[in-house]
């Protein structure tokens, strides 16, 4: 029986952690831009800078 009350004790203070963390990251603004990464993808990335590599790999021969 000492057991289930060592198991309750253990679950409500690492609740009471997560519940702390939550509440932390909260304040401190961790969930206020809830728009940009929803459409993040949407946006174009820039263009990669032209390659001046000369490696045999770029050297492409047509026929």
């Amino acid at each position: 029986m000492s057991v289930i009350i060592v198991l309750i004790t253990a679950s409500i203070l690492i609740a009471g952690g997560f519940l702390v963390a939550f509440l932390w990251s909260v304040r401190n603004g961790q969930y206020d831009d809830d728009y940009t990464p929803s459409v993040r993808m949407l946006f174009d990335d820039a263009a990669p800078p032209p390659s001046n590599d000369h490696s045999p790999q770029n050297n492409q021969i047509h026929k």
